[in-house]
């Protein structure tokens, strides 16, 4: 039986993430706020960035980071709804 992964990153692609990023801020301008890189701030694009995150790592990591975080959020606003 495989063991499911409890990583919330696992089997998720990099322009799935970036485009619930999008979403969740309204736009690249609110993102670039939240992640101040030139990708996002200057003539942003999903194609553009996705070239730029590919190749950098620490950039990356920060999408990344700031994923993980929207989660949270949105489960945390799930649980209020509930109450």
């Amino acid at each position: 039986m495989e063991q499911k992964s409890k990583d919330p990153l696992h089997g998720k692609r990099l322009d799935a993430i970036l485009e619930e990023l999008v979403e969740y801020y309204q736009g690249f301008e609110e993102l670039g706020k939240q992640i101040n890189i030139k990708c996002f701030t200057d003539n942003p694009s999903i194609n553009s960035s996705l070239k730029f995150l590919r190749k950098t790592d620490w950039a990356r990591a920060k999408v990344e980071s700031l994923y993980l975080y929207v989660l949270r959020q949105k489960k945390k606003a799930e649980r209020n709804k509930e109450d």
